[in-house]
C-alpha cells in the first residue's frame, strides 16, 4: 500500500502544515503503509493554459515536474493533501498543481482511492480542508477525514492537531484495507460521474482521449 503526501506550504521545514502532513504519514506508516512526501513548492510547475490538449491526448503540453508527480498520484492508494489557509483557500502553488489535473476529474481517475486533508490557519483552517475534500470526492475518491490547527489558539492547538493527524493516517490505511464505503460521498460521486460523462460525450469529436477512456469503461 502506498500513501502519497502532497504539501503546498512555501515555508519548508518551518511549515506547520508540513508537520501535520508528516503526522498523517507517520500514522499510515505505523499501520504498515509505505509513503512518500512531495513538497509542491519545490517543483517546477507552469500554469494551466486551458489548451485542452490533455483532453485530446491524455498528456500535458508543459515540460515540467507535473507529469512525474501526477503519475505517482495515479499509482497511489491514498493521498494526503495539505495546505495552509491563504486568503480563504489553498496556496498559489497548490492551486497551480490542482488546475493541471483537469483530465483526472473528467475521467474520474481517483475512483477507488482514499484521501484526507490537513491545514493550518491563523483564524480557521476548515475552509481549506472543506475545499480539498470536496475536490477529491468530485475526482472520484472517498475522503476519510480532515484535521487542522488554528494557530491563534496557541501551541496546544497544534499539538492536538498533530495527534488527530496521526490517527487520521491510521484511519486512512484502515479505509483502504477494508474498502470502506461512504454512502453520502458515493451519492456525490455518482452525480459528478454522470456530469463528466455527459460533458465528454458532448465534446467527443475533440476530446478524443477522454472519449476513448469512457468507451473502454463502457460508460459505467
Amino acid at each position: 500500500m502506498k500513501i502519497l503526501g502532497i504539501c503546498g506550504s512555501p515555508r519548508g521545514s518551518k511549515s506547520t502544515t508540513l508537520r501535520l502532513v508528516e503526522a498523517v504519514l507517520d500514522g499510515a506508516k505505523a499501520s504498515g503503509a509505505e509513503f512518500e512526501l512531495i513538497d509542491v513548492c519545490k517543483l517546477d510547475l507552469k500554469f494551466c493554459k486551458a489548451c485542452q490538449v490533455c483532453f485530446k491526448t491524455g498528456k500535458c503540453v508543459h515540460k515540467d515536474d507535473f507529469q512525474g508527480i501526477y503519475d505517482k498520484i495515479l499509482a497511489a492508494d491514498g493521498i494526503v493533501w495539505g495546505s495552509p489557509n491563504y486568503f480563504h483557500t489553498v496556496t498559489a502553488q497548490m492551486k497551480i498543481f490542482i488546475d493541471r489535473m483537469a483530465d483526472a476529474v473528467h475521467c474520474q481517475l481517483f475512483d477507488g482511492k482514499y484521501c484526507c486533508s490537513v491545514a493550518s490557519g491563523g483564524s480557521n483552517y476548515d475552509e481549506v480542508t472543506t475545499y480539498l475534500d470536496r475536490l477529491m470526492v468530485g475526482f472520484g475518491a472517498f475522503v476519510t477525514g480532515s484535521a487542522g490547527a488554528i494557530m491563534a489558539q496557541g501551541p496546544d492547538a497544534m499539538e492536538g492537531a498533530v495527534k488527530k493527524s496521526f490517527l487520521l493516517g491510521k484511519s486512512l490505511v484502515e479505509d483502504i484495507k477494508t474498502k470502506r464505503d461512504y454512502v453520502e460521498q458515493r451519492g456525490m460521486q455518482k452525480g459528478a460521474r454522470e456530469h463528466f460523462k455527459n460533458l465528454v460525450k458532448m465534446n467527443k469529436d475533440c476530446w478524443v482521449h477522454e472519449y476513448e477512456h469512457w468507451e473502454r469503461l463502457n460508460w459505467n
